[in-house]
Order: C-alpha cells, then structure tokens, then sequence
C-alpha cells in the first residue's frame, strides 16, 4: 500500500530525483519504498507525510481514501459535540467583512476610552479580524510601539444571538474575548457587548468593559477619517451613539 500511495503521491512531481533531492531521501532507498521492498523510519515516514501532506495512514490505506483537510481544534472528536458547532462559518449578513469603528472605556484609565478601527475579512470558510492597538495603550503598558508589536488579530465565531471573538497580539501570552450583538438601528450597522481580558485578579486595571461595533464601510478610503481618529479620547469626545450605548457612568454587570 505505500508504495502504490507513493507512485500516486509521486505522480505530481517533476521527476523521482528531484523529488528524493526536496525529500532528503536516497534515490536508490526511495525505489525499495516504490518497490514495496522497505519501510521508511519514523522520522522519513514523518518528512514524507509532512511533504505531501498526509499522514501515517499512507502505509494503510489508499491515498484517495485519507482525508487531508484540517479540521481545527475545535472539531477535534475530544469536544466536537460540544463547541465543534463554532466552528462554523458566520453568515455574511449576520457580520459583514469589511471596516469596524470601535469605541470602549480604557483598561488602565477610569477616566479614558479608546476608539479604533478593525478589519473583518474572511478566508477558508473562516471569519477574522485584525487591527493595532494604540499607541499610547502600548506606552503606558511599557511596550514596543512598532507595527509588529501593536498589531492584534483574532477568530470570529457564531453565537446564538451574535459573535464571539478571541484576539491577541502575535506571539502574546494573553489574549482577550469578545462577544457582540447587533442592535436595532435604522442601517442595522451596530453592534454592543463586552471584552474581557485573560488576566489575573489584581492586575493593574480592569479585565472587562463594555464594547461598541460600527460597521463603517468596504473601502480603505472610506474609513480614513475613522482611523485618524483613533487612540484615547474622553467621554465627551465618544460619538454620541457610541456613547450611549457605552452607558457613560453605569457600572457594568
């Protein structure tokens, strides 16, 4: 079986030798593999299956048998029934892909919000986000304020009645979780809920607020006054529906 798998496997490329060279793998050993004749060690079984992108199965099974699509973590069968179901795509309509204005209160500051923008785009049947912190934010967490380092992306999920979201900046051992749901409005382009941060008790500032979506538009050119804007603001500088729905001065619950 793995010798047919590999002639099959093969088959894609340029020529046996060229193949062997990529693989680092022995022309005349590669041929006893064809042949049926021996069986790689773990490690070249591990090169080989990592190369085409299969896995052990090939010594097994037919190759046109061995599913190769990953399924992500969250279809794995330990919890499949439980979350596999987030793992589905959110419909469009339900959180269009494009630019989003967000306004929330500062983590560090009582008396500060911030207000950014991010981008939702989608890709292989999933739905992401991606953004940069500001830039004061990183200076008052004694941070880098490079791109690289403000830079935040994160998996958007469907809830029954909204979204969720996990984000972190790359390479960070923290992250934070969003949930949203749409409000009422006259062009449906808002959303509300709330974002908490993975940090301890007792940490410097809170680890939730209240957080506001405003779906702005599909074009760059469009949300450029959004994106000037961007960083820390006071209360009275929110745009007055943000601010409403931030409920100024209400404890969250």
């Amino acid at each position: 079986m793995l010798g047919a798998n590999l002639r099959q496997l093969a088959g894609t490329s340029v020529s046996i030798s060229a193949l062997c060279r990529e693989l680092g793998i022995n022309r005349t050993q590669f041929n006893r593999y064809l042949a049926g004749e021996s069986f790689p060690r773990p490690d070249v079984l591990h090169r080989i299956c990592t190369y085409f992108g299969v896995d052990a199965r090939i010594l097994l099974e037919p190759v046109d048998q061995i599913s190769t699509v990953d399924e992500g973590i969250l279809r794995h069968p330990a919890i499949a029934d439980f979350l596999g179901s987030a793992a589905r795509p959110v419909p469009e309509e339900d959180f269009p892909s494009g630019f989003y204005r967000f306004s929330r209160r500062s983590f560090l500051t009582e008396d500060s919000y911030v207000t950014g923008v991010v981008y939702v785009f989608r890709a292989d049947d999933g739905t992401f986000m991606k953004g940069f912190e500001a830039k004061d934010a990183m200076r008052q967490q004694g941070l880098s304020m490079s791109p690289a380092m403000r830079e935040f992306r994160g998996a958007i999920l469907p809830q029954s009645d909204g979204v969720a979201a996990l984000v972190s900046r790359k390479g960070a051992s923290t992250a934070s979780f969003n949930y949203l749901a749409r409000v009422p409005t006259f062009e449906n382009n808002y959303w509300v809920g709330y974002t908490a941060r993975t940090v301890r008790e007792g940490v410097a500032g809170r680890r939730i607020e209240r957080l506001v979506f405003e779906y702005v538009a599909r074009k760059l050119k469009d949300v450029l006054p959004a994106a000037r804007g961007a960083g820390f603001c006071t209360a009275d500088d929110l745009i007055p529906y943000h601010r409403q729905l931030l409920q100024v001065g209400t404890p969250f619950s």
